[in-house]
């Protein structure tokens, strides 16, 4: 389990001294737009209000997302915990819940998670931002799908 929480830790600070610093101290809030390196990378401000990709944003859900998010890692911790798993199962736990715990303080701070990251490729305009917490989130949860498992049992034979 210390490998769940140091994952998470790392994942959850990285997260909140990333947004901190691209939207506070970069000025992104009034920015809107800099262009790190156009066309593949921008910072692009967004309130994400609902869930990926603003999915029921006309909709105050703040309190029920921040609920979700929290019973699911808390569930993680359990599930974790109760049937173990790989080096790389913790690793990815770590990352779900560290990515979530980032989300909920945006929620709890702001009303809506800061998403910043913009990456377009090929003359495709990605209309859609993302944070660190998001990659986490994500890369956790497949993670925990390739990596947990039921435990084989001795079977007599």
């Amino acid at each position: 389990m210390r490998l769940l929480f140091w994952a998470g830790f790392w994942t959850f600070l990285i997260d909140q001294i990333s947004k901190y610093l691209v939207v506070h101290l970069l000025g992104l809030r009034t920015l809107e737009v800099i262009k790190v390196f156009p066309p593949y990378l921008e910072f692009r401000m967004a309130w994400n209000r609902g869930v990926n990709f603003g999915l029921f944003s006309g909709f105050d859900m703040r309190w029920v997302l921040v609920g979700v998010a929290v019973v699911i890692s808390a569930f993680v911790l359990y599930w974790l915990r109760r049937e173990g798993g790989s080096r790389w199962a913790f690793i990815a736990g770590g990352l779900l819940v560290g990515g979530a715990m980032g989300n909920v303080i945006d929620r709890v701070l702001y009303g809506a998670v800061a998403d910043f990251l913009n990456m377009s490729c090929c003359g495709i305009a990605n209309p859609y931002a993302f944070n660190v917490a998001d990659v986490a989130i994500f890369i956790g949860a497949i993670g925990l799908a390739l990596f947990t498992g039921t435990k084989s049992k001795n079977k007599a034979t």
